[in-house]
């Protein structure tokens, strides 16, 4: 018998596609909650065609709809979307990153739902916000990045580029998980409901504090350098001797001191002026990076990152994603798990934050419309009305 998960029992109807709801529900997913995903008839989420690479699905889809159970519903049709208030009613969770104004259209607004049910907590996740002169239109993962000012912080000084992940997603999807656990909390504990809201640009633009106060109050933006550090300096890549690069850190005066004694042969250098603090040693970066660089330059990458480990500087290669896969930390430690997907098994990583003697759900990631028989059966459909709705293209 499988052991219960912190949130069994807790039922969560997710309208959802593409990646910030999906992530939201995912985690609740992971921690043992019931996710119905609430797909288009025929052909889902759209984010199950973005790309084959997985045994024919999307990596997208594979990596974000694990422990799911798939139900397909034309909402246009009344029938379906009477079908989506009867699992609403008992519903703990409803969440969806629909269109603008789409929800609205379909009464599935807070304030309607919080009438027809109200237990229920409504998540939303949204643009730019439901309010304000944004609200209206429709936004995706680099347009966030571009509105936010994170596109103009990264890549190098000569082009700038978009982070390499969804970010923006991942940053709304990790906050409307934590909105939404408070909310059950806070039911469990007071009987109130609050809905959620998140946005991907206000979830993004948390995460462009810093950058933000130093704009604000130094007067101009952090300079972009691809992997070196704005504000720190020595902090990024330098090549070796055989052709690798190698990422290190110097994050006070204790570690410049023994970088320069122990590493670079040149002690005098701890009360050089121009490198004598953090801001002098950022100040004249072109100089000390250069000295830095021809001291690595001369050995291979382990022995330079044997070197730096021995005299307690942190440091790192730079991997590749493939390298990444066969990470020594992520094998010794068993983070890889055999999850189904239609078809086929894929490896998937455990869910990072582990909770002492609550295993992991890991259970397939669903086929589309996979589970809807068995939901509609549960709702007290009979087969006849099943066969029919099928036959209406509803289901």
């Amino acid at each position: 018998m499988r052991q219960q998960l912190p949130l069994s029992g807790i039922t969560v109807v997710s309208l959802e596609q593409a990646v910030a709801a999906p992530y939201a529900t995912r985690q609740l997913a992971d921690l043992g909650a019931r996710v119905i995903k609430v797909e288009r008839p025929g052909e889902g989420d759209f984010a199950r065609r973005y790309d084959t690479t997985v045994h024919g699905h999307s990596s997208y889809f594979v990596w974000l709809n694990r422990s799911k159970e798939s139900l397909t519903l034309d909402l246009k049709d009344p029938r379906g979307l009477e079908i989506l208030r009867q699992l609403l009613d008992d519903a703990d969770v409803f969440i969806q990153n629909l269109a603008p104004g789409a929800a609205d259209r379909l009464g599935l607004d807070t304030g309607t739902l919080a009438e027809r049910h109200p237990r229920l907590i409504p998540c939303t996740i949204s643009g730019y916000g439901t309010t304000g002169p944004w609200a209206g239109r429709k936004s995706y993962d680099l347009l966030v990045q571009c509105q936010t000012g994170l596109v103009s912080l990264t890549g190098t000084a000569d082009e700038a580029a978009r982070v390499g992940i969804s970010v923006a997603d991942i940053a709304a999807g990790m906050y409307a998980y934590s909105g939404i656990l408070t909310a059950l909390y806070t039911r469990a504990t007071t009987g109130r409901t609050h809905p959620v809201e998140v946005s991907l640009f206000e979830a993004l633009a948390e995460w462009m504090g810093q950058p933000a106060y130093y704009t604000r109050y130094g007067g101009t933006q952090p300079a972009r350098l691809g992997t070196q550090h704005a504000t720190i300096a020595p902090y990024g890549a330098f090549p070796t001797a055989d052709g690798r690069q190698v990422l290190f850190s110097i994050q006070n005066e204790r570690e410049w001191a023994v970088l320069c004694a122990e590493f670079l042969g040149r002690p005098a250098l701890t009360d050089d002026p121009r490198f004598a603090t953090g801001s002098q040693r950022v100040a004249h970066r072109d100089e000390l990076n250069a000295i830095v660089a021809e001291r690595i330059a001369r050995s291979d990458a382990d022995d330079v990152l044997a070197d730096l480990e021995r005299i307690g500087i942190a440091c790192a290669g730079v991997n590749d994603v493939a390298a990444f896969l066969d990470h020594p930390v992520l094998a010794a430690r068993g983070r890889w798990q055999e999850v189904a997907v239609p078809g086929a098994t894929v490896q998937a990583l455990l869910p990072p934050a582990d909770l002492a003697g609550v295993p992991a759900r890991m259970d397939p990631v669903p086929d589309v419309g996979e589970h809807t028989d068995a939901i509609l059966a549960g709702l007290g459909r009979t087969r006849d009305d099943i066969d029919a709705l099928r036959a209406d293209a509803v289901i």
